[in-house]
């Protein structure tokens, strides 16, 4: 075996400066179902890939959350550990509002993901999260979307995917991307993109969608009339 040990612990560097225990949560990331999020000049949009079962209620999602009413969050990888760091950034932007009475910039947010996820690569007895955050919304500085991953870096991006199959969507969006496009656009851009790699091409029934848009400046999930008009516009985004 590779490791030869050293991923028993996230405190231990391999001698070739590797921490396994990180690589695996990454891949972990890596095994999730795709979610995505895009700048627009209207506002921001989160969207993710859910296999909703047969039973399953369909107006519920499991992957895109509200963090305070101008920030939202969608996340690849493993849930469980999405909703604890998810309750961590709630109770700290209400901690800021409380604190300096003003709402919570995306960026201090994403931050203070990230320092966590990184507090779980330093110590003995805990494992790295197993998931990566799409961290976005519309601030005094305006729109934003930032990325935090397993070993705690966090980036900044005007569109981007993560989860399996997302080396070829991010080159999808690469080709496709226009900052000046309308949140129409980057709805049915984002729709394009998952379906580019989907088992179900058609149809809105694995699709789930958030908008904050720049007038409102308010976390709004999207509804699926609303999907599936987007649905219509999103064949011009060619995967060719």
């Amino acid at each position: 075996m590779a490791s030869r040990g050293y991923d028993m612990t996230p405190t231990m560097y391999s001698p070739d400066g590797r921490i396994y225990q990180v690589e695996y949560a990454i891949e972990t990331v890596k095994r999730g179902t795709l979610a995505l999020g895009i700048l627009s000049k209207d506002g921001v949009i989160l969207a993710v890939e859910e296999k909703p079962r047969v039973l399953q209620t369909s107006d519920v999602t499991q992957k895109i959350f509200q963090v305070d009413y101008h920030i939202g969050v969608a996340a690849a990888g493993y849930i469980p550990d999405a909703r604890v760091q998810v309750d961590s950034a709630r109770f700290f932007s209400q901690g800021n509002k409380m604190t300096y009475d003003e709402s919570v910039e995306v960026a201090t947010v994403a931050k203070h993901l990230a320092d966590q996820s990184h507090q779980f690569t330093q110590y003995s007895g805990v494992r790295p999260n197993g998931v990566a955050l799409i961290i976005a919304g519309i601030d005094q500085k305006g729109e934003s979307i930032y990325v935090t991953d397993p070993s705690g870096t966090y980036v900044q991006y005007a569109a981007i995917a993560i989860g399996a199959g997302s080396d070829d969507v991010n080159a999808f969006l690469e080709k496709h991307y226009d900052k000046e496009m309308s949140l129409d656009d980057a709805a049915a851009l984002a729709i394009a993109a998952i379906n580019l790699k989907a088992e179900q091409k058609d149809g809105i029934n694995h699709v789930k969608m958030a908008k904050i848009t720049s007038q409102e400046k308010t976390f709004e999930k999207i509804s699926e009339s609303d999907l599936a008009e987007y649905s219509k516009n999103s064949s011009k985004f060619s995967a060719q």
